[in-house]
């Protein structure tokens, strides 16, 4: 068996990226070759079977050149008529079985979801795949709508990775924020708007005139990152906020592992992989509610800054339910495995 997977290579870490290097580790310590072809904008040279194509033209001709017995594409944001295309140019190429994991959770809800119908491009494209993998139960309604049969689509959820190394050192600014705050809250994303990342700035302002030592760390990179940087240096308190950029995976795990709580506000979201993390991390999340987070998440409506101050107070108050015992769960890998498996046979 022979797998080439399509889809963002980390950095930065999300949650498609966490998924897509997590069946790449599980086949490679079974000794199943699995190559990976980055199709987002960040590029770097090629290295051990990871691949950075320039253009379609590029990437093409990689699809021609390597070999593999499985395809698997990695999708997650809104199904454009570019991810469509590369979906038909994908099943269309004519060199082993194929199968694509849709991860945008909030995509059937949205406007452009509700209107999925069997005689549509979105049923023409995804109904060629040989599987289909969904990471929630409404992305499985979704694939019905478009009319794709029962027996070519699986439920799996995302993978979490499991913890963060504990020996490993962390960045000084990092370090001396933990130090100097106490309690620190945490939010792990893209900075863009559907995180609505405003409102925590305005919560943690709250929060620390009742609590004088609260922090707001805040980890990703987007395209407000200096609207959000200008908007905490305009705070009489910004100093007690601080706003990253990208980190290694371990590292954002370790800091996680740390933090009173996560925070997880947004106007638009599906089954977030950091928000599984930090629970398998024993952190306590407080999330807006958008009918699929997971049980023991603490849910607030979408913008109410009251209810996030609430629940951050109380999640102070409270402190962390669990320690970080974390231990691996890799249920969903060894599925995905199983579907490989499935299509063309058993390894060995």
């Amino acid at each position: 068996m022979r797998v080439l997977q399509l889809g963002p290579y980390p950095p930065p870490h999300g949650g498609v990226q966490s998924n897509l290097v997590g069946i790449r580790t599980y086949l490679r310590k079974r000794n199943v070759p699995c190559s990976v072809i980055n199709i987002t904008r960040h590029r770097k040279p090629d290295t051990d079977d990871v691949y950075y194509p320039k253009n379609a033209v590029e990437l093409i001709r990689l699809l021609w050149r390597l070999e593999y017995d499985i395809l698997h594409l990695h999708l997650g944001g809104v199904l454009t008529n570019r991810l469509l295309a590369l979906s038909a140019v994908c099943c269309l190429m004519g060199k082993g079985e194929t199968v694509l994991t849709f991860h945008s959770g909030g995509y059937p809800s949205s406007p452009e979801g509700r209107t999925a119908k069997p005689f549509s491009l979105r049923g023409f494209v995804l109904r060629r795949f040989d599987r289909l993998i969904g990471v929630n139960p409404e992305i499985i309604g979704f694939f019905k709508k478009l009319g794709v049969q029962e027996n070519r689509m699986r439920l799996i959820y995302p993978h979490a990775f499991s913890a963060g190394d504990d020996s490993l050192e962390v960045p000084e600014c990092l370090d001396r924020f933990f130090r100097e705050h106490s309690p620190v809250f945490i939010s792990v994303g893209l900075l863009e708007s559907e995180y609505d990342l405003p409102l925590q700035i305005e919560a943690i302002g709250r929060v620390r005139e009742t609590l004088l030592h609260a922090g707001l760390i805040l980890i990703g990179s987007g395209s407000l990152e200096q609207d959000l940087r200008a908007r905490i240096a305009a705070k009489m308190y910004g100093e007690h906020m601080l706003l990253t950029g990208d980190l290694a995976h371990a590292v954002t795990m370790r800091c996680i592992g740390q933090a009173t709580a996560m925070l997880r506000t947004t106007l638009y979201d599906g089954d977030a992989v950091s928000v599984r993390e930090a629970l398998h991390l024993g952190t306590p999340v407080i999330a807006s509610e958008n009918g699929m987070r997971p049980a023991g998440v603490k849910l607030i409506p979408k913008q109410d800054l009251k209810a996030l101050c609430a629940a951050m107070l109380e999640a102070a108050k409270s402190g962390r339910t669990a320690t970080n015992t974390a231990t691996p769960d890799d249920s969903n890998l060894e599925a995905v495995f199983k579907l490989y498996q499935e299509l063309v046979g058993p390894v060995g």
